[in-house]
């Protein structure tokens, strides 16, 4: 695609037409040729999640062109697929560089096609976008966030009236729509203020975020159980939408004594004390860590800008505080949750849980200890919530329990259909004070799982592949591992699993998964949301010692291979 463009020709025709925006304009007459290059060389990819991308002038950026174009696109799909008078779209925004204004761009797109708009006043998660769009019983969902991206992104997510990020033959049919629009000239436009006088656009009410903070209380499962609700908590949201949501619902549950990491309380799009706010790296977590040491907590959680992830830190037995890995959260919750329904005795007859098939296989060891059943998706979590749309099909959403992923994402309930990490939050809370009450660590849990389960070690890393030049070099290193590997160092390759080819029923997609032993597996996949190539490594051994030393090997020669 990129060979074929003529990437001086696109330029000057944004050079002619992209004025409304002062900022597109000064970039455009800034550029020099390798970052028109880069502006130009294909169209920002619109996929099952929707647009993600750095923010900027041209057609692979995040601008309100790109998401005009997008809007237009997914307006044509919902006149098509929703009666007229019942067209109606939630949208929602987190705490990005230029948010604002991509919301009211897109909720004057949609009023001008006469579909009714739904906006929230202030940021908000992307859970409550979710919840907000199934119920206000909305046709579809807008959030504009790039999720723990760094700030020069912004993205552009799309949901179902389940609330569900699109299934993938929908996204395919609202990218055709997409591709076969101009992107100045068949866009259809209403004055944002317009729109709100016309009655088209409107804010969401208070009542709608009440009514998600009482479903998020209603995963609780303590019972009747009598714990010590004043555990020291250090919380961040990491400049972004969380801190509203969750103070609220913790405060609700009767855990008050939080301690807020000030620096990182309030929304700032340009994330001035972690260049990348993500609660899976230790550089996001380290000012609260500081708190946390400071305050002399119990606890530190901190959520992603959008606050649909969360990470943790718990003191050792030497006061230091330890981070625990998405698997490792994701384990002891389900361990946690089976554990308590069964004590509650409210385990559904046939209980479910799903994981992506990148999260660690400990899980399913603990879920079958409990009889309940693994399902295995795709990277993604709209594949978890696809799977609750499935048994909602079949009357049987009562036996889904929990889904989660390694990248910090967890669901315990059926009232969203995508990760929330306010319902996450006050479980792991919660969690957290059910076991101190016992005088248990989450540590002592975590090593009582691995003694049970057997010690299972879960790495990711991620191969960065920026521009043009870079994404070539990324699909040329998938070709080769899908066509010319047959060996791995020393090791015999036993199982390549390719996802390119119908896995289990699963939707293609661009994974290979390398079953080195049957206690070791690698996975590489491009990431769908940023320039990376992501390897996940799985060992299991007998201890945690013996594990790094298999998985040392493997990142090593995965390493030599990428590079």
């Amino acid at each position: 695609m990129g060979e074929t463009r003529d990437i001086n020709k696109l330029y000057q025709l944004w050079l002619k037409n992209a004025v409304d925006d002062i900022d597109l304009k000064k970039e455009l007459l800034s550029m020099d040729e390798k970052e028109k290059e880069d502006a130009f060389y294909r169209d920002l990819e619109f996929g099952t999640g929707g647009l993600r991308g750095v923010i900027g002038a041209g057609t692979n950026r995040m601008n309100i062109y790109t998401v005009s174009k997008a809007t237009q696109g997914f307006a044509n799909y919902i006149l098509k697929h929703c009666k007229e008078g019942k067209r109606s779209v939630a949208i929602s925004r987190d705490s990005r560089i230029k948010g604002e204004l991509f919301l009211n761009t897109a909720a004057s797109i949609f009023a001008a096609n006469g579909i009714k708009v739904y906006i929230y006043p202030y940021i908000s998660p992307v859970p409550t976008l979710s919840f907000a769009t199934r119920y206000l019983k909305c046709s579809a969902g807008v959030m504009i966030t790039a999720s723990h991206n760094p700030s020069k992104y912004n993205g552009y997510k799309v949901y179902g009236k389940d609330g569900c990020q699109l299934a993938n033959d929908d996204a395919d049919e609202v990218l055709s729509y997409i591709e076969s629009l101009d992107i100045f000239k068949d866009i259809k436009k209403m004055p944002f203020d317009l729109g709100f006088k016309k009655g088209l656009i409107k804010y969401i009410e208070p009542e709608v975020l009440t009514a998600f903070i009482q479903e998020v209380k209603n995963q609780s499962l303590l019972g009747k159980s009598r714990i010590d609700k004043d555990v020291s908590i250090v919380y961040s949201p990491l400049n972004g939408t969380g801190l509203v949501p969750v103070k609220r619902c913790l405060n609700e549950m009767g855990f008050t004594n939080i301690t807020i990491v000030k620096e990182q309380e309030f929304p700032n799009g340009y994330f001035p004390t972690c260049s990348y706010p993500n609660p899976e790296i230790k550089e996001a977590m380290a000012l609260g860590m500081e708190y946390a040491k400071k305050c002399d907590a119990d606890l530190l959680v901190a959520t992603d800008p959008d606050c649909d992830r969360v990470g943790i830190a718990v003191k050792n037995s030497e006061g230091e505080f330890v981070l625990f890995s998405g698997n490792e959260t994701g384990c002891l919750l389900l361990d946690y949750i089976c554990s308590r329904r069964r004590a509650l005795k409210i385990m559904p007859e046939d209980p479910i849980m799903v994981k992506t098939i990148v999260s660690t296989p400990l899980a399913k060891r603990i879920a079958d200890s409990y009889k309940v059943k693994t399902i295995d998706v795709l990277t993604g979590f709209k594949y978890i919530g696809e799977q609750i749309r499935l048994l909602e099909k079949r009357k049987k959403q009562n036996s889904y329990i929990f889904g989660f992923e390694e990248s910090y994402g967890y669901l315990s309930g059926t009232y969203v259909r995508d990760k929330d990490a306010v319902n996450a939050t006050e479980l792991i809370v919660e969690m957290f004070a059910y076991y101190k009450s016992k005088g248990i660590s989450l540590i002592d849990k975590l090593n009582e799982l691995y003694k049970k389960f057997g010690y299972t070690l879960n790495t990711l890393y991620s191969f960065e592949f920026e521009g043009k030049e870079g994404f070539s070099k990324m699909q040329s290193i998938m070709k080769t591992l899908r066509e010319d590997i047959s060996s791995f160092g020393d090791m015999e390759i036993k199982e390549k699993i390719d996802y390119m080819k119908k896995v289990n029923n699963l939707p293609k997609a661009d994974v290979l998964k390398f079953v080195l032993s049957d206690d070791e597996y690698f996975i590489a996949r491009p990431s769908g949301t940023e320039p990376k190539l992501k390897a996940y490594i799985s060992v299991s051994a007998k201890n945690k010692e013996e594990a790094k030393i298999k998985e040392e090997k493997i990142h090593s020669l995965l390493t030599e291979l990428f590079k």
